[in-house]
């Protein structure tokens, strides 16, 4: 593709200005839509345009009147933590007929607006292309019924669209998440949770319904995320004698001592014959076959509402924001496109050739071929359902690969959450493979003493859930115990190594892979994945327990945000956590809506912190009543969290008052996301299937001998796949003094920070989302 002209050159050229851009939310409601609405409404401003809510979604269109309101800087303020859309949703039959579509477009025209960001599931998505394909002829009808004059018609000419996939179900093919379909995990995991400590009191076994008519994704992933003992889903429908099967696999489960059993169902689950499964017929079938008791909790819209977390507050921003781009690029042969996200990677894909693949998932649905639905759900699904099998269905020891190499596997550094999924996951996946699999407790230091023992399938059964590191982690570097480390790979015979952990793991590859010219011990293949709230690793966009980290940022912001309602106007300044990466401040004050962050990455004088809280005097002015301001823990040496808040309390007297605070060690705490669990799971299967190829390609004349580059590794998350990187490559990309990447993608997203919050700024549209096709992104399988 070719190479975008200068950014700042381009973004010049994309002035908003004379346009105007209405945005709606149609269909069902989803958490996360009013970030996207509030990102559109301040992008669009930014940029010269006119922006309008169309309230009620077409409804609201084909109605006009109040309905369609401009929309201002300060209408959008306090929404971003605001479940649902404020804006209202409906479902409209009127605009289905081509009489209702004629009102739209007139209605529409009256305001002048050519540019629609249309929120909403696949129905929404596909009418909102009719009306585009229509709107030449329904300009002519309304001029020859006299409704506008041939000057209006001219002038709006030309309708672009482009759409924002708002669904809990996240049912759409083309992009890895939905806007709303984190936070709906958020829910049925805190359910889940709740449930299970209930279910081991009693030795129960619970049946949970969750939405997904005609997608298994909130069931498949809750399932991957609390260690579900079954899942069934529409995709793909169990085999013929399943209940057989179920039946004796919850008996396993409970005679290997588990307390409890968790099945999930969608609601959409059928057999293979077309016959529905409902979580009644589940529970009668436990309840008669296996005397359980059991009981049935049905999610219902307890899965659509409440606040928005973190990972769709910055979805839904980010999208937002390219779908503005999207709208401004757009000319008479652009097609109508989706903003999407693909890995960390914001996409732009054809409308149309999304809404053909999600209905052909619908149609392979239907003709009974469940491998290619599931193929067409993307890469994303289809990963998720392969590791579920993975980690749910032990084999017998007899079907098991007789490998006879021995992996240990150890946590490093400072606790992550998730950390406990990446150890279950490698374990269970490790005993699939054929490995006798080690756990090595307190990291490197527990290494050197020898607290090293063997690990089975049962011993990590409930780990997904608990926060921490059951296994035990230090910050203790190898270096000096090198000779004892080795002597211990000797006695235990380890064959390979997989390091769970941050910047001390990274290091302590680094220095174990260094030690291989004197120690043959270390010649095995060695691969780290990165776990730190931190996020500070290089080679890898992400890191396990960031993610937790940021939703308990969000959390207590909305709080303290909260605490000030109905009192005068107030700045809170609150510290986070990261060492010298701002990640978290940075991306924590985007899913807070910050007005200002401070971090050592990008350096501030006094003259910045003026111009701040003069910002933030002239906002006050307008009406707003809180402030916030995020610093990372090392921004600055001299500028600390106690001198900021005093600066702002002193220049801000008269207009606001200050608070501060300090979170700490909350960050680090509490159970894991469900979207630390998916990926602290995900990510360490493929580590130790990469551990089991390279065993086999280095095993030679009765023993394992590793000492290439490529057999010590990190496995990361880059842009949009996980990628292996020899960790003596990543030396050159590492800052070792204060412990960060020297390049970081994130810091891309803080003038989009600063737009949202008012701030004039350049801001770098070289990375925002070009058009692909869909097959570019979902390669068929040979």
């Amino acid at each position: 593709m070719a190479k975008r002209q200068d950014t700042k050159k381009f973004f010049e050229n994309l002035s908003g200005s004379g346009k105007s851009i209405g945005v709606l939310t149609s269909g069902g409601d989803a958490q996360g839509m009013n970030a996207a609405v509030r990102a559109v409404v301040r992008m669009g401003i930014y940029v010269g345009a006119k922006v309008y809510f169309i309230h009620e979604g077409y409804q609201g269109m084909v109605d006009g009147g109040e309905n369609i309101e401009e929309a201002s800087w300060e209408s959008v303020s306090s929404m971003l933590q605001v479940g649902g859309t404020v804006i209202g949703s409906a479902r409209c039959k009127e605009f289905r007929s081509h009489e209702g579509r004629l009102k739209a477009a007139h209605h529409l025209v009256q305001h002048g607006i050519t540019n629609l960001c249309v929120i909403g599931g696949d129905g929404s998505l596909t009418g909102a292309n009719l009306f585009r394909e229509e709107w030449s002829g329904l300009l002519e009808e309304l001029v020859q019924q006299g409704l506008i004059d041939q000057e209006a018609a001219q002038n709006n000419s030309e309708l672009h669209i482009v759409g924002m996939v708002g669904s809990i179900d996240n049912d759409f093919c083309g992009t890895d998440m939905t806007i709303g379909t984190d936070s709906a995990l958020h829910r049925i995991i805190e359910v889940v949770d709740a449930i299970m400590t209930t279910a081991q009191s009693h030795q129960r076994t619970f049946v949970l319904e969750v939405m997904g008519r005609h997608c298994g994704y909130l069931a498949l992933v809750s399932a991957l995320a609390c260690g579900a003992d079954w899942v069934l889903i529409p995709e793909m429908p169990p085999e013929d004698g399943w209940e057989e099967q179920m039946c004796q696999k919850l008996s396993e489960s409970r005679s290997r001592g588990s307390r409890l059993n968790i099945i999930i169902v969608a609601e959409g689950a059928t057999d293979r014959h077309g016959k529905a499964i409902t979580v009644d017929n589940v529970k009668d079938l436990v309840v008669r076959c296996l005397g359980f008791d059991t009981r049935v909790t049905i999610l219902g819209h307890v899965q659509r509402g409440g606040t928005p977390s973190a990972f769709d507050r910055i979805l839904a921003s980010r999208m937002g924001v390219e779908a503005v781009l999207a709208l401004l690029e757009a000319s008479a042969t652009t097609p109508a496109c989706v903003v999407s996200l693909c890995g960390n990677q914001a996409v732009r894909l054809p409308l149309m050739e999304c809404v053909q693949m999600t209905q052909d998932v619908q149609k392979a649905m239907d003709e009974k071929n469940f491998e290619e639905a599931v193929r067409l759900r993307g890469r994303s699904f289809e990963n998720n359902l392969n590791t579920y099998k993975l980690l749910s269905f032990r084999k017998a020891d007899s079907e098991l690969p007789h490998s006879s190499f021995n992996v240990a596997v150890l946590n490093v550094g400072a606790p992550a959450a998730g950390m406990n999924a990446a150890v279950r996951s490698a374990v269970r996946v490790g005993i699939s493979e054929g490995h006798k699999m080690f756990a090595v407790n307190d990291g490197f230091e527990g290494f050197y003493k020898g607290q090293i023992k063997e690990i089975k399938w049962g011993d990590v059964g409930g780990w997904t859930g608990q926060g921490g590191s059951i296994l035990g982690t230090k910050r203790t570097l190898p270096a000096k115990y090198l000779d004892k480390i080795a002597e211990q790979i000797r006695i235990h015979n380890i064959n390979a190594l997989l390091v769970i952990g941050g910047f001390e793991a990274f290091l302590g590859v680094m220095e174990l892979s260094a030690a291989r010219e004197k120690y043959n011990e270390f010649c095995v293949p060695m691969v780290m994945v990165p776990a730190t709230v931190s996020n500070n690793i290089p080679g890898s966009d992400l890191s396990i327990g960031a993610d937790t980290a940021l939703n308990a940022i969000t959390d207590t912001c909305d709080r303290i945000k909260q605490s000030a309602s109905g009192t005068k106007r107030r700045v809170f300044i609150i510290e986070t956590m990261g060492g010298y990466c701002g990640y978290l401040a940075s991306v924590g004050g985007l899913a807070a809506g910050a007005d200002a962050v401070y971090i050592y990455e990008e350096p501030f004088d006094i003259r910045d912190l003026q111009s701040n809280v003069e910002h933030l005097t002239e906002k006050m002015k307008t009406g707003i009543q809180r402030g916030l301001v995020l610093r990372n823990e090392n921004s600055n040496v001299n500028f600390t969290t106690d001198f900021i808040y005093q600066l702002y309390s002193e220049e801000g007297k008269g207009v606001f008052d200050c608070r501060k605070n300090v979170l700490g060690h909350m960050q680090q705490g509490g159970a894991p996301s469900p979207f630390d669990r998916n990926f602290g799971t995900k990510i360490s299967a493929k580590a130790i299937q990469w551990i089991s190829k390279k065993l086999k390609e280095s095993y030679k004349e009765g023993k394992v001998f590793a000492n290439t580059e490529d057999t010590a590794c990190l496995l990361g998350m880059r842009r949009r796949a996980l990628v292996f990187q020899p960790v003596v490559q990543l030396k050159e990309e590492t800052d070792f003094v204060h412990r960060i990447p020297k390049e970081q993608w994130w810091l891309k997203l803080r003038p989009l920070m600063k737009i949202l919050a008012k701030y004039k700024t350049s801001y770098d549209v070289s990375d925002s989302g070009q058009l692909e096709h869909v097959t570019r992104i979902r390669p068929k399988k040979d």
